[in-house]
């Protein structure tokens, strides 16, 4: 009974746009991915390379629910060996902006803390 009244009141609280940004992006891979991305389209093997500290399990994850999210698009090319490309789409190139004053802040307080 209890979880029922507690489920009734979390439909009607209506989410904050900040909140729903981070369940969004949540985590620092797809932040990660997205700054990678925002230049040029990747192979997922460049992507990997470029994030040393994820293991493929993860990256897979997080590029499929930003797919999922439309924010990345994926390209399957009908070759041997398979050959597949990471690039943003329309919708998340809008992230751009964000992804880069968050790279400028992170600049700003690596100097002024280290």
């Amino acid at each position: 009974m209890t979880k029922k009244i507690n489920q009734n009141i979390e439909e009607k609280i209506e989410k904050c746009p900040v909140e729903t940004a981070l369940d969004v992006l949540a985590g620092k891979w797809k932040i990660l991915i997205l700054w990678y991305l925002r230049a040029e389209t990747k192979r997922f093997n460049e992507l990997q390379k470029s994030l040393p500290r994820t293991t493929q399990k993860m990256l897979i994850q997080k590029l499929r629910e930003l797919e999922k999210d439309g924010i990345v698009h994926r390209e399957v090319y009908p070759v041997v060996p398979p050959k597949v490309e990471y690039s943003l789409t329309k919708y998340g190139e809008t992230l751009k902006p964000i992804i880069k004053q968050l790279y400028l802040w992170g600049e700003i307080h690596k100097n002024e803390h280290t």
